[in-house]
C-alpha cells in the first residue's frame, strides 16, 4: 500500500475500500458541507452526503488560495446550485471573530451572500475528538462490511493528502498542523457535527408526543 508513510496520522486509509467512482446522489440523502478557510494559505471545503446505512460520502471538495470570502461564497453557491437542499454547513469558528475592527466578519459576509454557515467546534479537546472520530469512521463497519466514510476518485486534493498527514511528534494523538491539513480540517469539522440519514430526522413541532430536545442545535 504505497499510501502508508512513516509516521503517518491514518495508516488505516486504504484507496481499494475508501474510494469509489462517482454516482448520483439520491435527492432523499442528506447532504452537508464544512469549510476551513485561508485566503494567504488554502481554502479547503468538503462536501457530504449520509446513506440510509449511516455512511458518509464525501463527494466534492474545493481547494483554493488567494480567494476572498465573498468570492468563496459565489463560487460554492454556484458549485451546489444542483445539489438540491444542503443542509447545514459548518465553518471554522474563528470565522466569527472581529479582529479589531467593528465590521462584519468573514462569516457574516459568507451568510450575508445565501451561503449560510453555522460555526465549528474548537472547544478544548475538539481536535483531538475529531482525529479520533476520523479513525472510526475509516474503520470497516461490522454490520455493513463497508468503511463508515468514502469519498468519491474525483476529490483529488483530500485523497492524496488524508493519508500522507504525519502525526505530530510532540503529541501523537493529534496530526502535524504544520503540514497540509486544510482540508483534513474541514473534514474533522463535518464528521463532528453528529451527522444523520434524513430517515433519522424527527421534528418534535410537529409531532405531540411531549418531546422535549435536550439540544436544541442538533434536535436530541
Amino acid at each position: 500500500n504505497w499510501d502508508v508513510n512513516e509516521g503517518a496520522a491514518f495508516p488505516e486509509f486504504n484507496r481499494n475500500i475508501h474510494v469509489v467512482e462517482p454516482f448520483d446522489i439520491p435527492d432523499s440523502w442528506t447532504k452537508f458541507r464544512a469549510c476551513d478557510y485561508g485566503y494567504g494559505s488554502y481554502t479547503g471545503v468538503v462536501w457530504l452526503a449520509v446513506t440510509p446505512s449511516e455512511q458518509l460520502i464525501v463527494y466534492r471538495e474545493l481547494y483554493c488560495s488567494k480567494v476572498t470570502a465573498t468570492d468563496l461564497a459565489d463560487m460554492i453557491l454556484d458549485a451546489e446550485s444542483r445539489d438540491g437542499t444542503i443542509r447545514y454547513g459548518v465553518l471554522d469558528s474563528s470565522l466569527w471573530h472581529n479582529r479589531g475592527d467593528t465590521g462584519p466578519s468573514l462569516a457574516e459576509q459568507m451568510n450575508m451572500k445565501g451561503c449560510r454557515w453555522r460555526p465549528s467546534d474548537r472547544s478544548k479537546g475538539s481536535r483531538i475528538s475529531g482525529k479520533n472520530e476520523l479513525h472510526r469512521r475509516l474503520q470497516v463497519d461490522e454490520h455493513t462490511e463497508e468503511p463508515r466514510l468514502v469519498f468519491f476518485s474525483n476529490c483529488t486534493n483530500v485523497v492524496a493528502q488524508l493519508p500522507s498527514i504525519p502525526l505530530d511528534k510532540r503529541n501523537p494523538e493529534d496530526v502535524d498542523t504544520n503540514a497540509e491539513d486544510h482540508l483534513y480540517d474541514a473534514l474533522r469539522y463535518g464528521i463532528m457535527t453528529r451527522p444523520r440519514s434524513s430517515l433519522w430526522d424527527y421534528n418534535p413541532v410537529s409531532h405531540r408526543t411531549g418531546f422535549q430536545a435536550a439540544d436544541s442545535t442538533f434536535g436530541y
